[in-house]
Formats: structure tokens, sequence, C-alpha cells
């Protein structure tokens, strides 16, 4: 049963959807991928316009979320981050540092348990597996394909449900 009493969730990914993390992709292209740096290396991206304008614009009606798979370990930075975006205050929700599933499954999970008490708006992602799964699920999807495209975090998110 959903709260009517409260503003409905705007739910927004962060890296390549608000976040561009193009600069740290060369992390993850080599072997062993260096998870430790390309995390690291995430207070230094710049914001992507087009997903900040959205997240703006979805705070006057909604209350905004914030669904990354990212682990837990980097909520210090990335709340950081997002406050240095000018970006409305929000739950982060994170992946455990020990949880490996993919982003389609871990996202999807939390996004029906939060569909229990409050209505989604939308889920605004980059991730067309997570689009795709959410869009099943009955959930109005915004696909952020403003950032370029990357293989390595492509099958980071897939197959090794690190980010």
């Amino acid at each position: 049963m959903t709260d009517s009493s409260k503003r409905p969730l705007a739910v927004f990914d962060l890296d390549n959807t608000l976040a561009d993390t193009a600069h740290r992709q060369r992390f993850l292209e080599s072997k062993p991928r260096d998870w430790d740096a390309f995390f690291a290396a995430a207070p230094a991206d710049p914001p992507i316009a087009e997903g900040i304008a959205l997240v703006l614009a979805g705070a006057e009606e909604c209350e905004v979320v914030y669904l990354t798979g990212r682990p837990e370990r980097c909520r210090p930075d990335t709340l950081e981050w997002l406050a240095a975006q000018g970006l409305p205050e929000g739950r982060v929700y994170m992946r455990r540092n020990d949880d490996r599933r993919p982003a389609r499954r871990t996202k999807l999970e939390i996004l029906r348990r939060l569909a229990r008490t409050r209505e989604i708006r939308v889920l605004v992602d980059d991730d067309e597996l997570v689009c795709e799964d959410a869009e099943r699920a009955g959930f109005t999807v915004v696909r952020a394909r403003w950032a370029a495209p990357s293989a390595a975090l492509k099958t980071a998110q897939e197959r090794e449900g690190r980010t």
C-alpha cells in the first residue's frame, strides 16, 4: 500500500547518469581491473549537465533518491560529490561491499522495496539491462544516454557486480 501523503520518488543512478566516469575508465581496462583506483577517482567526476538538470527538475515534484551500484565504502565520497554539485539531499542506496550480483538485480530489488510504500515516478539510469528489467517490472524509465558507453563498465555492472 502506497503512502499518498508523501511525494512520489524520482530515482537517479550516479555513474554515467549524473557523474561522468570517462576519466577513470582506464582503471577497468587493465588486467586485473584496479577497482580501488577506479572508485578513488570518483570524487573528480565532472557532473553531466543533462542528468543534473533532470534531478533539479524532478525535485520540484518528487523526493529525490539516488540508487547506485557503487559499494558502501564509497558513501563519504559520494555524499560529498552530490553536495558539491548542489544536488538535493536524498537517500542514497548503495550495494554492500561484498555484493557482486549484477546491477540489474540489486537495483530492481531496491526499486521493488521502495515501491511497496511509495509511488516511484521515474528511474533514470544509463544501464540498458537495468532499464529493461525496470520497465518489465512496470516502472517508468528514462534512459540516460548522454555519456559515452564503456564496454569495461558494462562488464563490471553485469558480470562482476562491481558498480
